[in-house]
């Protein structure tokens, strides 16, 4: 009700709604001159073409001009965000700089997308799809290049729309709708298994999706969990009116970087085996065998495929890694200190300036610390049922996939809660 009444709230959610459809239909748009029926029989089994599939919605199977989806987007700002860590300039825009600061820090962003859109459809083109391709030659290549880079950037352009123009969260919104539109398909293969098989498979089926549903639950939780850390307002007076000690608390997420440390870690995951199909790395020796460092990155691509021991393990490190990161970029013990000592309020026990500072610093790492552990089992748990079972219908939706459902989730309600109660402030407001 509430949001039917807000006018701009529907505004931004028909606009969401509507690029969030434009982008399904381009999925569907072929690239022209490739066998897709051989194609899709050669990639049927693909653990890795799969996982892919996932993130750009059916657009890689497909073969549509939109195969990369938001993938070189994802990338580009994995990059961007490390350098920005790594290089006083760029920090120095971000923090320093405002708003112009951001908008120079998200064009370079674009471009890096874009060289990377370029390195990733040529790797495709040459790596893979030569061998489906009709007449393959150099124009076959400049164009299939050009298609998927036109709509990859198309897609990273209707995502900054969503930020800027929908409900917030354009990125994740476009891998949470492409995750959801490849769900009645999974579900319906493994609704096919469970009925071939017997009792057994039936129980295997049922205990999966139990596993799903707990894992559900823990994604909540982690996403919503919370450590309130006690502060006391400082009595005061103001004139003749005396303000007496006022309690309140300082609200720590047990998990700050949301869903976007499994997006990432799920990203960097998918590097070798796109690196891998690079010109420079399909070398071959006079047996045709790989050589050099293309032989190393098939090895640690095929190490990397869903469900073995060392994509768990390596899932769990990056996960840690860009949960801290994350916290660090999104957390300033020093500035919460500061505004702490600015409002003449204090953490009880702890002394205002630096020590508030490092106390806040602890309790942030050993939050962010139990956030990402309870991440990685829940990201890696169902995989490992996965594997008991023998029930491979639904990996490619996995863990991963559910985390990145419910947590997108989580963030687009908090949101929408956020314009529906401005709307209301302003209608205050006004009357």
């Amino acid at each position: 009700m509430q949001m039917a009444q807000a006018a701009g709230l529907r505004g931004r959610i028909l606009i969401t709604i509507g690029l969030l459809i434009l982008v399904r239909f381009g999925v569907f748009l072929p690239v022209p001159g490739i066998d897709r029926v051989a194609f899709a029989r050669e990639i049927q089994n693909s653990p890795v073409i799969g996982f892919l599939d996932i993130f750009s919605g059916g657009g890689l199977s497909a073969l549509g001009i939109f195969a990369l989806g938001i993938l070189p987007f994802i990338n580009a700002s994995i990059i961007m965000q490390l350098l920005t860590a790594a290089l006083p300039a760029l920090e120095n825009l971000q923090k320093n700089e405002g708003e112009a600061g951001r908008r120079k820090i998200s064009q370079i962003t674009r471009y890096v997308a874009l060289g990377w859109a370029v390195i990733q459809s040529t790797g495709l083109t040459v790596g893979l799809l030569r061998n489906f391709a009709i007449n393959f030659n150099w124009l076959f290549v400049v164009q299939t290049v050009l298609a998927l880079c036109a709509g990859s950037m198309f897609v990273m352009w209707v995502s900054e729309l969503i930020t800027e123009r929908g409900i917030g969260n354009g990125a994740s919104l476009l891998i949470f709708i492409n995750i959801v539109a490849v769900l009645p398909r999974t579900l319906g293969n493994t609704i096919e298994f469970a009925q071939q098989g017997g009792r057994e498979t039936i129980a295997q089926v049922v205990l999966l999706l139990l596993v799903f549903l707990v894992t559900i639950v823990g994604i909540v939780f982690v996403q919503e969990g919370t450590r309130r850390i006690p502060i006391i307002s400082a009595r005061r007076q103001v004139g003749k009116r005396l303000y007496r000690e006022r309690k309140n608390y300082l609200p720590l997420r047990l998990n700050q970087g949301g869903v976007m440390p499994i997006i990432f870690a799920s990203a960097v995951l998918i590097l070798p085996a796109s690196l891998a199909g690079l010109p420079i790395f399909t070398q071959t020796d006079e047996n045709g065998a790989l050589t050099g460092a293309g032989q190393v990155l098939q090895g640690i691509a095929t190490a990397l495929q869903p469900g073995r021991w060392q994509y768990i393990l390596v899932y769990l490190v990056l996960i840690l890694f860009f949960s801290y990161f994350y916290a660090s970029l999104i957390v300033n013990p020093i500035d919460m200190s500061q505004n702490l000592k600015k409002m003449g309020a204090s953490i009880p026990g702890i002394r205002p300036g630096k020590a508030t500072s490092d106390y806040i610093e602890r309790v942030i790492n050993r939050l962010t610390f139990l956030g990402a552990i309870f991440l990685g089992i829940v990201a890696t748990a169902p995989t490992a049922v996965e594997s008991a079972t023998g029930v491979t219908t639904l990996r490619g939706l996995g863990a991963t996939s559910l985390l990145i459902l419910v947590g997108v989730a989580i963030d687009t309600a908090k949101q929408i809660q956020t314009y529906v109660i401005s709307q209301r402030y302003e209608g205050m407001v006004k009357k």
